[in-house]
């Protein structure tokens, strides 16, 4: 899956926000909920590189990408945005 189809993904579940779905839960919780789960994924992340494995440093980044997919649909900023900051 591509960062672009992360994006997607993620402001179809915040579109639809079906019913029993943790991301569902978390868009209802607003850019507080979606600013602690980032930085939770970021801090395990930074934790992992120095600790776990190549695959569990993997895991954790795909977790970090998939919350700053959140946050940009959360706040409606998309990826034309992102990339001229980049």
């Amino acid at each position: 899956m591509t960062f672009e189809e992360i994006v997607a993904l993620a402001q179809s579940r915040k579109k639809e926000m079906p019913a029993g779905s943790f991301t569902t839960k978390l868009f209802e919780q607003g850019a507080h909920g979606i600013g602690k789960k980032l930085v939770e994924e970021a801090a395990e992340s930074w934790m992992a590189a120095r600790y776990e494995s190549k695959d569990d440093l993997a895991l954790e980044l795909s977790q970090v990408l998939y919350y700053v997919a959140c946050m940009m649909a959360e706040k409606d900023v998309d990826l034309q945005e992102v990339y001229a900051k980049l």
